[in-house]
């Protein structure tokens, strides 16, 4: 059976990243080396993913272009939601291994809308969820947003309908 997950902000191959700190002083990604990280992550991810599961990679999945060669480790049929990090031509995305390339996806079946940024809450109605990237370590306090980029899923891909239905209990038992 074909499975969904999600995943962002992987920052292949940026070296500053392993500088990034949280308001304490707390560092971000806990490596020693950019390849350490870049390792976790490939073992990571395909330690869960089957080759006929899907991964939306919600945007920013490199820094330095030839660091999209390690896309092509990775199982799955993936797709980008491209982030403000995603600069090089599409050609070069699709030769990595990504199958489609968007701004966003719905899923209305699931109330679900996959972005990288956050989307602005008037675009969510009823019980819709936004799940995105880019905030890395930090979340917004509206329950209608999950925050998937890497340091919030311990360096893996998360399973889409779990992280909804998981959500939507915690709203609900809030009420």
């Amino acid at each position: 059976m074909v499975k969904i997950y999600v995943i962002s902000d992987t920052h292949f191959g940026h070296e500053n990243s392993l500088k990034w700190t949280d308001d304490k002083g707390n560092k971000l990604r806990p490596f020693n080396t950019l390849e350490e990280l870049n390792n976790t992550i490939i073992t990571n991810w395909n330690n869960i993913i089957n080759p006929e599961d899907h991964v939306y990679h919600l945007g920013d999945v490199v820094i330095n272009k030839k660091y999209l060669e390690l896309v092509k480790e990775l199982k799955g049929h993936k797709r980008l939601i491209a982030g403000n990090h995603d600069i090089f031509d599409n050609k070069l995305y699709y030769e990595a291994g990504f199958e489609k390339i968007t701004g966003v996806r719905v899923f209305p079946a699931l109330k679900a809308i996959l972005s990288h940024i956050p989307i602005h809450p008037d675009c969510l109605k009823d019980e819709w969820i936004n799940v995105s990237g880019h905030l890395h370590s930090n979340s917004l306090s509206d329950r209608r947003y999950i925050n998937v980029s890497v340091e919030q899923t311990n360096y893996t891909p998360v399973l889409l309908e779990e992280i909804l239905t998981t959500r939507r209990k915690e709203i609900l038992c809030s009420l």
